[in-house]
């Protein structure tokens, strides 16, 4: 009996069907599973974009929330239009919110919270005291 037909008895797919899917992006290997309706994408699953400038967070910002759900955009994070979960931001926002100086990494998160899509030069003039 082949793997694939054995695979096919134990998930209660069809023959043929597609169970798991392995690629890599950047480097980094993924493997994505067919779940079914019982295994759906949750918050605690989601890839995140960083964004040397702000053209490239608008881009990726505007093409992945595009008929996703409005209500879940807060904080960078975005929900796109299959449920995923995404945090689009810019790379170097972790540099600003784990320098030493506790004042500024606090005046940048107080900053980002009330963003839906996060803006570099905001974030940029909190940090610097502006």
């Amino acid at each position: 009996m082949g793997i694939f037909l054995v695979m096919a008895k134990v998930s209660g797919r069809e023959k043929g069907s597609v169970m798991t899917v392995s690629f890599e992006l950047a480097g980094q290997e993924f493997m994505a599973l067919n779940g079914g309706p019982v295994f759906k994408f949750r918050e605690a699953i989601s890839f995140m974009v960083s964004c040397e400038s702000q053209e490239e967070l608008d881009y990726y910002w505007e093409k992945l929330s595009e008929g996703g759900d409005e209500k879940a955009q807060q904080c960078g994070w975005l929900k796109d239009k299959h449920g995923l979960s995404r945090q689009i931001v810019p790379a170097v926002l972790g540099v600003m919110l784990q320098d030493g100086d506790a004042e500024k990494a606090e005046r940048v998160m107080r900053a980002l919270l009330p963003m839906k899509k996060l803006v570099i030069g905001t974030h940029q003039w909190a940090y610097e005291g502006r």
